[in-house]
């Protein structure tokens, strides 16, 4: 994975006000590559929880002047206006990240497309238009971005060491989960991580190499693989032993579907989303219980799972303007 050099846009009211959610899509951006710069639009007061992580990782805030109804058009056109100078004034930046799903940024990222540059886009998937969805280089649902990481195995921590080792191998795993490969140079993997953390040092956890934190991790928690290979350190995500066949509980039926369901939908809510596209729950269910099918529970196909579910009033079903199927958290 090649090291980009990252100009971060976000259009606020589409990511929210969340610092975790905001600190989840940097981390996406940082794990391929540096932010050089970033700019946040639409800031109020509301906002005041983000402070400390836009002041920490310099970004520029553009306050939200409310006036007349074209108010979020003029933010919109500063995006614009600020994107298209950065990418003809400043040679460095060569990735262009655009949290917003409006189709209006279409053409932006056609023109930076057309002079070379690569655009990640990051949405809600409520709001995400596929015109801009489908003109991006690379984009990823916002509610995918906060997607939870699966548990490690428990494991006594060292003695020795004063770092969170679970917190680490959460990072870890995510980083390797968003690689392209299945494997990872160790020392790709720790600058990925300085990029993440600037204070990392494998001493904090009682190690005195990189490669000896990496293989206590393994050896301890079982969620990831180290090997070398001609003196180079691969690190990959472990295979998950045997299959989901073989674990209890890892199955929906017709016993314990609604409650998988009904604890997928609180991860949105407590992650501050109010609607989600069916197809985010169905992907997050499905590599969940990877054997997932609606048929297992009694149901023909998704969209009549989900009306059941709204019969249970564990979810309502909504229409947007252009007649998708929206779920809203209750």
């Amino acid at each position: 994975m090649s090291t980009s050099r990252f100009a971060v846009f976000v259009d606020l009211e589409n990511a929210g006000g969340k610092a975790e959610t905001l600190n989840n899509i940097l981390e996406k951006v940082k794990i391929r590559g540096d932010i050089l710069m970033g700019k946040v639009y639409g800031y109020t007061e509301k906002f005041g929880g983000l402070k400390e992580l836009l002041l920490s990782n310099t970004f520029t805030v553009v306050p939200s002047l409310r006036y007349g109804v074209a108010q979020k058009n003029n933010a919109d056109i500063l995006l614009v206006l600020d994107a298209m100078e950065v990418a003809y004034t400043n040679d460095l930046i060569d990735s262009f990240c655009i949290v917003s799903g409006d189709s209006d940024y279409t053409p932006l990222v056609g023109k930076l497309k057309s002079m070379g540059k690569f655009v990640l886009g990051i949405s809600r998937s409520e709001v995400a238009s596929t015109i801009f969805i489908n003109a991006c280089n690379e984009f990823q649902f916002l509610e995918s971005v906060t997607a939870v990481r699966r548990a490690p195995k428990p494991g006594k921590k060292a003695d020795n060491g004063s770092g969170d080792e679970a917190e680490l191998l959460k990072q870890i795993e995510s980083i390797l989960d968003d690689h392209n490969d299945d494997e990872v140079f160790a020392s790709e993997l720790k600058g990925i991580l300085l990029r993440l953390r600037p204070d990392f040092n494998e001493r904090n956890y009682g190690a005195s190499t990189f490669y000896k934190l990496l293989t206590k991790l393994s050896q301890q928690y079982g969620v990831i693989k180290v090997r070398s290979d001609n003196y180079n350190v691969m690190v990959s995500l472990a295979a998950e032993e045997g299959g989901a066949d073989s674990k209890p509980g890892n199955q929906l039926n017709q016993d314990n579907w609604v409650d998988a369901f009904r604890e997928q939908l609180k991860h949105y809510k407590d992650d501050g989303f109010e609607r989600i596209n069916p197809s985010i729950l169905k992907a997050d269910i499905q590599s969940l219980y990877p054997d997932f099918q609606e048929k297992t529970v009694g149901f023909k196909r998704f969209s009549d799972l989900l009306k059941a579910l709204e019969k249970e009033k564990v979810l309502a079903l909504e229409m947007d303007q252009q007649r998708n199927m929206l779920i809203k958290m209750l």
